[in-house]
């Protein structure tokens, strides 16, 4: 009888995650979290953007470190056509000292990354939208102040290299948003490491 109530529990207790999580058309809400260079940051202060490349990632998981110069990439290829990318920590740095914020400006100058990266302190944030890998996207659309989901996913189909990745579906996700158009492919399955919760 304990086990059924215990496993219960469990399913009620993930029914819930999964309804806090935001889906395809959804809604995303702003937030504002500490970047690298000691300022918060929020998505209402990119005026002009038609959307955002949110990408949940870290310091410490290979997956994360084998997509940092693609993430680069990404940003200098579509902020300035209105989709910047917004890199967010969402580990907890005691389970992971590399994830520290301290670690992530050191990252964030070795790489010279180009977009802001975020820590995600409360672990809100990561679970508002849902992500449960890093790195994990999340494409959005913007008009009017308001913050459409669009994709949700893997970055490209292989996180091996960008030279061998077949399928690059952020590429075309943000291409067809910038036409006017719905994403071909909405969803696929984000490869990576699991955030670390406290």
């Amino acid at each position: 009888m304990k086990k059924i109530i215990i496993l219960g529990l469990f399913i009620l207790a993930t029914i819930g995650v999964n309804a806090q999580s935001y889906k395809l058309g959804d809604k995303a809400a702003d937030f504002k979290l500490k970047n690298v260079d000691g300022k918060y940051i929020s998505l209402s202060d990119y005026k002009d953007a038609k959307g955002f490349i949110v990408i949940f990632t870290c310091n410490h998981c290979p997956y994360s470190v084998a997509y940092e110069d693609r993430i680069i990439d990404l940003d200098t290829k579509y902020k300035a056509k209105g989709f910047p990318v917004i890199a967010i920590n969402p580990n907890d740095p005691g389970i992971f000292k590399t994830d520290s914020f301290e670690n992530m400006v050191k990252r964030s100058n070795k790489k010279a990354f180009t977009f802001p990266y975020l820590l995600d302190e409360k672990q809100d944030v990561y679970r508002r939208f849902g992500a449960t890998k890093t790195p994990h996207v999340f494409i959005l659309s913007t008009k009017n102040a308001k913050h459409t989901v669009e994709y949700i996913g893997a970055i490209d189909n292989n996180y091996k290299g960008g030279s061998l990745a077949t399928k690059h579906y952020v590429d075309d996700a943000v291409d067809a948003l910038l036409q006017n158009k719905k994403p071909m492919l909405t969803t696929t399955k984000a490869i990576g490491c699991s955030i670390k919760a406290k």
